[in-house]
């Protein structure tokens, strides 16, 4: 990096000074002020993530109505040399969509406007719609054909369908219907240099080379904005069972999936562990949320099983359980006798992410292992957390069914959040470390964002950096899209 001595720093502030007018004026002239916002008071409620752990800084934020405004934009920033950020609904937790605080000056192109359905195509199992319509309006539009979009997650209502692309989203029906990229069947983005492009065919089949579409996926806006996908719609459940158990160890949870994986086939679409440390969190949300099973259970499970009309799921369901329950590896099992029951259920689940955050700030963790060793990598990052942070209270849960375990760490209340942030630090990078023993993955389904871009690069061996700065480079050669996500910026990383 070249800096400036004495008096040129002045004359390079006031040249910037002047470009960043002139990228303003341009981005307005071409979307309109509305479509613009420049006033710190305007774009503060784009610079902040859903924890509030991450605040950032943007020279605009711009809001395209069409897919021609978002090319008008990706031009005008590439013809100044700015970077650009594609943000969603900003609900993800790793920093990845909007530039932080003290970084080069960055445009972000908030989605939200562009958020029209395309087509839904009954015959054919498909969606078209731009990729700032919310997952909740994919899963209704999905619903109103007599289908459904499977893609489920705690933030639907306000995350974006671009951004779960961008993201390689998962959620709790993972299990049954795979991560965002085996949902998608076309995708339409707007490259770096401003062009369009697309592969919004809705083909189940197509052997024509290179899957194009899959560099997408997963890139978290480093090699282009997505404004379009081509959702694969599956059949509507005819009726949907969920039950809630208490079993005595993960080992027999494990145990429990892996049955369950077995006997009921592809009938189950969802396999949730639930530490019982975390109820009390769930009951800062709702203080008379109450659980379908005793505590003394260290671990609770919520299964959920759909079908069609014509099998009884209840009845498998309920066989099932009770064959876990003769065999001893459950210890109570509930079955939801109603939809409001079910909904009670799996407010448990929902209540204690939000619990976690209304708490303050923790450490929160998006790691997967392989199936068989979840049980000793609870263990290890239980030994690690008793050992090295006594005060810190660990929280368990996630989707054991497909090995994704969020391991949380809470701070001793008191604690002041900057010296918390500072420690949190240093516990994530040990438990990182754990994760890389098992061979695992430090992040499942929230991405790498920012946040955890560090521990990622160092992950990788050297063929996997050369062959993705390969890729970046080709498709975003001056390094225009969300510069300083996924990829680290040369020079940082030196």
């Amino acid at each position: 990096m070249i800096r400036p001595q004495n008096g040129e720093s002045i004359l390079l502030a006031a040249a910037a000074t002047t470009t960043i007018e002139s990228l303003c004026a341009d981005l307005e002239g071409s979307m309109g002020g509305a479509g613009v916002l420049v006033k710190s008071e305007d774009k503060v409620g784009f610079l902040t993530d859903w924890s509030g752990d991450l605040i950032g800084n943007a020279v605009a934020v711009v809001r395209p109505r069409s897919i021609a405004e978002v090319q008008e934009c990706v031009e005008i920033c590439r013809r100044h040399g700015i970077g650009v950020v594609p943000q969603g609904g900003n609900s993800g937790l790793v920093g990845g969509g909007f530039p932080p605080a003290g970084s080069r000056e960055m445009v972000i192109i908030n989605l939200s406007r562009l958020n029209a359905i395309r087509r839904a195509d009954a015959a054919n199992a498909t969606l078209e719609l731009d990729a700032g319509c919310t997952l909740q309006k994919a899963k209704d539009a999905a619903h109103a054909t007599g289908l459904q979009f499977p893609l489920a997650l705690g933030a639907q209502g306000s995350c974006q369908i671009g951004g779960n692309a961008a993201t390689n989203a998962g959620g709790v029906n993972v299990l049954r219907f795979g991560m965002a990229r085996e949902l998608i069947l076309g995708l339409e983005a707007v490259l770096p240099d401003g062009s369009l492009w697309s592969s919004m065919r809705g083909l189940r089949k197509d052997n024509r080379g290179y899957d194009l579409k899959q560099l997408f996926i997963g890139s978290e806006g480093t090699l282009g904005i997505i404004t379009g996908l081509c959702l694969k719609l599956h059949p509507r459940p005819a009726r949907i069972e969920t039950a809630y158990a208490g079993v005595g160890s993960i080992e027999d949870a494990m145990t429990i999936s892996a049955l369950a994986r077995c006997e009921l086939s592809e009938l189950v679409t969802a396999f949730e562990l639930i530490g019982t440390e975390c109820l009390p969190l769930a009951r800062l949300i709702d203080k008379g949320l109450t659980s379908p099973v005793s505590s003394v259970y260290p671990f609770h499970l919520l299964i959920e099983l759909s079908c069609g009309k014509r099998l009884d799921g209840r009845a498998l369901l309920e066989g099932f359980l009770a064959d876990m329950l003769a065999r001893g590896l459950i210890g109570d099992a509930v079955v939801a006798q109603s939809e409001r029951q079910a909904r009670s259920f799996w407010a448990i689940r929902e209540g204690l992410v939000e619990g976690q955050a209304r708490r303050g700030y923790h450490v929160r963790s998006d790691v997967s292992v392989r199936l068989g060793d979840v049980p000793a990598f609870v263990a290890a990052a239980r030994a690690f957390a008793a050992r090295d942070w006594p005060d810190w209270t660990p929280q368990v849960y996630g989707h054991a069914g497909d090995g994704n375990i969020h391991f949380n760490l809470l701070p001793p209340l008191g604690m002041h959040r900057r010296d918390a942030l500072e420690l949190g630090l240093r516990i994530t990078e040990s438990l990182f470390a754990i994760v890389e023993d098992f061979k695992g993955s430090i992040s499942a389904e929230h991405g790498i964002g920012r946040a955890r871009i560090g521990a990622f690069w160092e992950g990788l061996g050297e063929v996997e950096r050369r062959t993705m700065r390969a890729i970046k480079n080709t498709l975003d050669p001056h390094d225009l899209m969300n510069p300083g996500c996924l990829i680290p910026v040369l020079e940082e990383q030196e």
